[in-house]
């Protein structure tokens, strides 16, 4: 095998393209995840608490994962109390899914890097 064919299958080889910036955030993860596990939606109260979110951080994320169509807002009234209702959208779940596909893939390359770094660390004389 030529030395540039092997070169040209690494470039880019720990790049992940498909790491979404919009999910990938910490808190937006969080949210997304709490809502793949609740198909029926979330009262944002309830969501509130599952990620530890302030209110107005949890309303910043859901602002970003509603333009980015990943999440439904629904507002309405329970006991003639202001609820807002909150799910994933099919399109949504699916992002979700090809992510968590990618971050799968991180997790095995990142695993094997460490396996073959620490064989070659025993090999090498001390």
């Amino acid at each position: 095998m030529p030395k540039n064919s092997s070169k040209n299958e690494q470039a880019g080889r720990f790049a992940y393209d498909g790491l979404d910036r919009v999910i990938h955030e910490k808190a937006r993860l969080g949210v997304l995840t709490s809502l793949v596990a609740h198909p029926k939606g979330l009262v944002f109260g309830d969501l509130k608490q599952m990620c530890g979110l302030t209110d107005g951080n949890l309303s910043r994320h859901l602002q970003v994962l509603q333009e980015a169509n990943l999440v439904a807002i629904e507002k309405g009234y329970d006991h003639n109390r202001p609820q807002t209702l909150l799910r994933i959208t099919s399109g949504g779940r699916q992002r979700y899914l090809e992510y968590l596909e990618v971050l799968e893939h991180v997790v095995r390359d990142a695993a094997g890097a460490a396996r073959t770094g620490a064989s070659a660390r025993k090999l090498k004389p001390a």
